[in-house]
C-alpha cells in the first residue's frame, strides 16, 4: 500500500519523528476515506479537482485555514513521493493552492510574570509532583524546547559540569542548550527526589508520572495550563506558549536572531523572524509611553 510505504520512507529516510508521522498518517487516511466515499476513487487516480473538493469539505467541517494548509502540505509530500516512485504520472497538487492564513503574532507570557510564578513559594512545595511540575515549567521557559523534545530528555542528556542539556529535535537533529544555574539546581533536586520514590518501573526519560511511568503529552499540557492560569488570563496556555515566551524574552533583551534560531532548533531564519514582531510591538509601546510627541 502506497501510504504505508510512504510512512516507512518518512521514518527511515527522512527521519521524521513518530509524532509527525502519526500526523501524516491521519491526514492521508482522512483523504483516502474521503476519496473512496465521495468519488469511489483510489489515491493513484486522484486529480486536482478531487483535492479542491477535499479542501471545500474540510472548510465546511470547520477546519481552520492553517489546518487545511497542513493537510495539503501532507498531500504534497505524498504525491511528490509517488511521482518519484513512478506510481503516478501527474502530480495533482501542482494545480492546488492552499488557503491564505491570516498572520497572528505568537502568544507569549511576559517574563516578569514567569519570574513571579517560578520565584514565589506560593505555587510549589517540596513534594515530588510539585517539584516535577516546577521543573516542567522552568525547563520549557528556560530552554524553549518543544513538547516532544521535552518528553524525550533523558537524565544522561544533562551535563551539570557544562550546565547544558542535549536535545534531540526534529528529524533527529541534536543541539546542546545552555541552562541557568537555578535550572541546574532544580534538575539536581528533582533527580535526587525521583530516586527516593522507589518506582517499580525504571525509565530513562527525565519526566515521569507520580507512579514512575514516562510522562505523556497530556500530562505536560495539563501541568502548563494549570500553572499559567495562576498568572495569565489569556486563553492559550500550552507548552508552546512557553517556547514563544522564551524566544520573545531573548529578543527583547537584544539576543542575536541567528543565535535564537540555533537555540530554538529552527531550520530557517524565517521561522524565527516571527518573534521579532513581538519585540517591535514592545518597542512601539515603550515609545508611545515615553516620547512627548507620541
Amino acid at each position: 500500500m502506497s501510504v504505508d510505504h510512504f510512512l516507512t520512507y518518512l521514518l527511515h529516510e527522512k527521519r521524521y519523528s513518530p509524532h509527525t508521522i502519526h500526523s501524516y498518517e491521519g491526514d492521508l487516511l482522512q483523504f483516502r476515506d474521503f476519496m473512496l466515499v465521495t468519488f469511489n476513487t483510489e489515491l493513484k487516480d486522484v486529480v486536482h479537482t478531487h483535492v479542491r473538493d477535499f479542501m471545500v469539505w474540510l472548510m465546511e467541517q470547520g477546519n481552520s485555514a492553517s489546518s487545511v494548509g497542513r493537510k495539503l502540505s501532507t498531500l504534497r509530500s505524498f504525491f511528490k513521493y509517488l511521482i518519484r516512485e513512478e506510481k503516478v504520472r501527474v502530480n495533482p497538487m501542482a494545480f492546488v493552492k492552499a488557503p491564505k492564513i491570516p498572520k497572528r503574532l505568537p502568544v507569549f507570557v511576559d517574563d516578569h510574570k514567569m519570574d513571579q510564578l517560578l520565584d514565589s513559594k506560593e505555587f510549589f512545595d517540596d513534594t515530588f509532583p510539585s517539584v516535577r511540575d516546577k521543573l516542567v515549567i522552568e525547563t520549557l521557559f528556560g530552554t524553549g524546547v518543544r513538547l516532544a523534545e521535552l518528553l524525550s530528555i533523558k537524565e544522561s542528556d544533562i551535563d551539570f559540569y557544562e550546565q547544558s542539556i542535549r536535545i534531540l529535535g526534529k528529524r533527529m537533529k541534536q543541539r546542546v542548550l545552555p541552562i541557568t544555574k537555578p535550572l541546574a539546581n532544580l534538575l539536581k533536586e528533582y533527580i535526587d527526589l525521583k530516586s527516593l520514590q522507589k518506582f517499580n518501573n525504571k525509565t530513562e526519560v527525565l519526566f515521569v508520572t507520580n507512579k514512575g511511568a514516562a510522562a505523556s503529552r497530556g500530562l505536560i499540557s495539563k501541568i502548563v495550563n494549570r500553572y499559567l492560569t495562576y498568572i495569565s488570563t489569556q486563553d492559550k496556555r500550552s507548552p508552546h506558549v512557553l517556547r514563544h515566551s522564551y524566544a520573545t524574552a531573548l529578543l527583547n533583551r537584544g539576543a542575536d536572531l541567528n543565535a535564537v534560531k540555533e537555540l530554538l532548533g529552527h531550520s530557517s531564519l524565517a521561522a524565527t523572524q516571527v518573534y521579532t514582531h513581538n519585540s517591535i510591538e514592545r518597542i512601539k509601546s515603550i515609545y508611545k509611553q515615553a516620547h512627548p510627541k507620541a
